[in-house]
């Protein structure tokens, strides 16, 4: 869900000039000559060189920073943007697009519940910002605090209905489980965008393609990725999702090339991962030994930042249960959400601790969220449990629903099945 949290740092900029993956990039060089050579960037740094107590050059600064990091994955741009945020608080410290801008930083950095402290105080002064509200679904979302989501995302809607808020009601439908309904807003959401934002059109689109692609309609899910590469040529997340979906075919030649190209500009842990997954299952174990540990230094070296659910279910599929498992009780204590739940339950049936493993999983799918992973993980869990019949129900729901879920584990899942069926 934290790829929603980056969405409103986009929105941060159409809503005061105007979520995760993670994918952050490190590209110093790359910052050098954007700084360099874009009249934009020059433009607004001779403003804050020009005028240094000014709290608005600084905000101006940041939001250019937050625009580009969303343009080309390069997140780290967002600790530019957080010292120029800082600064404009330094000179005016009720500065309201600043404090905004805060907020949005706070989600883009998880950094949930102090998005909710950030949000919450904006939202008493200034109770008909749609803005605000999206900053509390968001980061209700990433704490588990659903329905107090669905109020947020509702009065969103209530203020102001477009883009912004229609991929929140959208992101919340497929949480509860219902696929149309999400897939009839994250359209209205990529409809509505402004036609000249072509990434944040872009970004909708992705959505809608995931959604398509997380109930198996891998045909849809095609078509609309290569729609929104079109419509914004090179967008990292389209890429990512397609190589994804490539990869659940088994056209793991053209997930490879996807998969590698992205990262030319620079890491991309999502695609390092299925990378890994994919030189696994075609036997190149050293290939896939270097992309495991490029992902999990990437993702340790972003600290906060990572997206550490991410991070832990590696570790547990790859046998380091005991990190995975630490890194699990820490995430449910802070974001207890359904996902924090799974990768708990998931830990935790990895240890052989089934009884336990059995209570989170029920809290994991408390919503009737349809996610194949979620549904391989408790069939997973009842067969440790000797319920043969629920774990083969579970699993084959799994397959039905999204047969290329993950590579690696939808292999797993029919090697189980295989041999419950015949009783071995």
């Amino acid at each position: 869900m934290k790829a929603l949290a980056l969405l409103v740092v986009t929105f941060a900029l159409s809503t005061l000039s105007c979520s995760i993956g993670n994918s952050l990039v490190a590209t110093a060089p790359r910052l050098d000559v954007l700084e360099n050579t874009s009249p934009i960037f020059r433009d607004a740094l001779r403003q804050v060189e020009k005028n240094p107590d000014s709290a608005a050059a600084h905000t101006s600064l940041a939001m250019l920073y937050m625009k580009e990091s969303r343009k080309t994955g390069d997140f780290s741009l967002n600790a530019k943007a957080e010292s120029a945020v800082s600064r404009a608080l330094e000179i005016s410290p009720d500065d309201a697009t600043a404090r905004k801008l805060r907020a949005s930083l706070h989600l883009a950095n998880h950094r949930f519940t102090q998005a909710v402290e950030a949000a919450t105080a904006l939202r008493d002064e200034f109770p008909s910002d749609p803005f605000i509200y999206g900053v509390l679904a968001d980061a209700y979302i990433e704490i588990g605090q659903y329905e107090k989501a669905v109020e947020a995302s509702q009065k969103m809607v209530d203020l102001k209905p477009g883009t912004a808020s229609y991929s929140r009601v959208a992101q919340l439908r497929t949480l509860y489980g219902d696929h149309r309904g999400a897939l009839e807003m994250f359209t209205k959401a990529a409809r509505a965008a402004d036609p000249t934002d072509k990434e944040t059109q872009s970004w909708c689109l992705v959505q809608l393609g995931d959604e398509y692609w997380k109930a198996g309609n891998y045909a849809e899910a095609e078509r609309i990725y290569d729609e929104a590469l079109q419509n914004f040529p090179g967008y990292f997340f389209a890429t990512v999702s397609k190589g994804r979906l490539r990869a659940s075919l088994g056209d793991y030649e053209i997930a490879e090339r996807l998969l590698t190209e992205v990262q030319i500009p620079g890491p991309n842990a999502k695609a390092m991962l299925m990378l890994g997954d994919i030189y696994t299952l075609r036997g190149a174990d050293d290939k896939a030994r270097e992309q495991y540990e490029k992902f999990e230094a990437f993702e340790k070296q972003l600290g906060d930042a990572a997206d550490h659910n991410r991070l832990a279910l590696s570790l547990a599929d790859r046998g380091r249960v005991d990190e995975a498992l630490t890194i699990a009780r820490k995430e449910y204590a802070n974001e207890p959400s359904i996902y924090s739940a799974d990768l708990l339950a998931w830990c935790l049936y990895k240890t052989g601790d089934i009884k336990e493993a059995k209570r989170y999983m029920r809290e994991a799918m408390r919503l009737k969220t349809r996610d194949a992973r979620l549904w391989f993980h408790a069939g997973m869990i009842s067969n440790a449990d000797g319920d043969r019949r629920e774990a083969v129900r579970l699993l084959d729901a799994a397959l039905a629903l999204n047969p290329g879920f993950d590579i690696a584990r939808a292999r797993e899942a029919r090697s189980v099945l295989a041999s419950l069926r015949s009783g071995v």
